[in-house]
């Protein structure tokens, strides 16, 4: 049974104007560029009332200039007077700063939507704060979902935010699934029958089909060469061991409400079906489309419209076959860390997350080997499970369902499934359990990085 993570029904309804207003944090990134590449196409459509952009400050101010947002965003408070000294001189937009500054153009009551696509953890509290003060959400920081999945579905409830999801396989399976969780105008639809697995696509990035002997020397330069995304570098290492799809099978689980054993993973090199979603009666409906973030981007957008997103649709004659495969779990076991983390649950998927994160900074740094990324996961995890299943009694580690860290402290994570709404009463307790999901990550990061010192470096 699929139970989607928030109601619908606010963004069902056109904007006031014919306009929406949005907010796009991380807007210097990949995703960011995209999404302004979409938004150039529908200038119309769309007012821009706020950009955020980290540190890349000379292209956040050219982005300022031609969008004119009411608000800026930058994570160092001293970037500041840089920044505004490169805007045009007839142009003074509020311009905030650090995590603060984040979390209020998040929830800024000039905008309608907020497109969330900063990189890694860091963009769980901004994501909150949207969902806390009921904005449409296009997610593109699946580490939201991954640490904080009943969290949000909770703030969802209380709040009436709206999400809507930006990854591409995600968005496929929403645009499958769309006479079930998204055609509906009373914003009661939201429990789909019939379905019985998601079927998520992978590319199998650059290293498909390679010995175990060429991925201990693989180098960071080869790791970044995918062969159909063009991607940030996290993203496009996490492809590389398949700890993105990983990460994305977790996301699956707490957007639909599905337990691991309805979700799979197959390798399709071309990158032009997205993902499938199967029924009850072995129906399959796939969603084509491709390998380009502007699709998914100016389905969230322009929802429930379609807007161009200035590309055609794949040449399918051209590609003359599309091929499937089942993944490689010998030489790519993040797949499985993965698996084991949500279905664990009690915080592993946090530290699954922080580990990861640490190790591949230091893989991109020539500080750790590319084959040893999921051995520094491993370990942190099987500590940790080690820990909270003997503080909890249950040390044959057997447990199961959708969980995500809560407010206790992060060496006592409790469950929480999909009646996390029951759990998080109010929004004092969510944001006590982003902070208690902040405390886990920092603890696993500095053991990671403990654990990245004794292994082998990369070349």
């Amino acid at each position: 049974m699929l139970d989607y993570i928030s109601k619908l029904d606010r963004a069902l309804v056109p904007p006031e104007g014919g306009a929406r207003s949005i907010a796009l944090l991380g807007s210097t990134g990949s995703i960011g560029r995209s999404a302004l590449e979409v938004l150039r196409l529908h200038p119309e459509k769309f007012r821009v009332r706020a950009l955020a952009g980290a540190r890349n400050i000379p292209l956040l101010a050219a982005q300022a200039a031609e969008f004119r947002p009411d608000y800026l965003g930058l994570m160092a408070e001293d970037d500041i007077s840089r920044l505004r000294g490169l805007l045009p001189a007839d142009f003074n937009p509020v311009i905030l700063s650090g995590r603060e500054g984040y979390e209020r153009i998040a929830s800024l009551a000039e905008a309608e939507m907020v497109l969330s696509a900063q990189a890694g953890a860091a963009g769980l509290r901004a994501t909150y704060a949207a969902a806390a003060a009921g904005k449409i959400i296009a997610l593109a920081n699946k580490e939201s979902l991954v640490l904080a999945g009943g969290v949000l579905r909770a703030a969802c409830a209380r709040s009436g935010a709206v999400i809507l999801p930006v990854d591409s396989e995600h968005n496929a399976v929403f645009q499958c699934l769309a006479g079930g969780i998204a055609a509906r105008r009373d914003g009661t639809g939201q429990t789909q029958s019939g379905v019985s697995r998601l079927i998520l696509t992978a590319s199998g990035g650059p290293f498909w089909g390679k010995t175990r002997e060429f991925l201990k020397t693989a180098s960071p330069e080869q790791a970044l060469d995918h062969p159909n995304w063009s991607m940030g570098a996290k993203v496009t290492i996490d492809s590389a061991t398949l700890m993105n799809k990983g990460l994305e099978l977790i996301e699956a689980g707490q957007l639909y409400g599905l337990p691991m054993s309805a979700l799979e993973v197959v390798v399709h090199r071309e990158s032009v079906v997205h993902s499938l979603v199967e029924f009850c009666d072995g129906a399959q409906l796939a969603q084509f489309g491709r390998p380009d973030m502007r699709i998914p981007i100016a389905y969230c957008l322009g929802f429930p419209h379609r807007l161009g997103s200035g590309l055609p649709g794949p040449d399918l004659p051209a590609l003359g076959a599309l091929t499937f495969a089942r993944p490689d779990a010998e030489n790519f076991p993040c797949l499985a860390l993965a698996r084991r983390a949500q279905e664990r649950g009690r915080g592993c998927p946090v530290v699954l997350n922080a580990a990861n994160e640490e190790a591949v900074a230091a893989f991109l740094a020539r500080r750790l080997a590319f084959t040893s990324i999921p051995l520094v996961v491993e370990h942190c995890l099987d500590e940790h499970w080690e820990r909270v299943a003997g503080e909890a009694g249950r040390g044959d580690g057997q447990v199961s369902g959708l969980s995500d860290a809560g407010p206790e402290d992060a060496g006592r994570l409790g469950r929480v499934g999909k009646n996390a709404p029951d759990r998080y009463a109010d929004a004092a307790g969510e944001r006590a359990a982003v902070e208690g999901i902040f405390a886990l990550d920092a603890l696993a990061r500095s053991r990671a990085k403990e654990i990245i010192e004794t292994l082998p470096r990369s070349i």
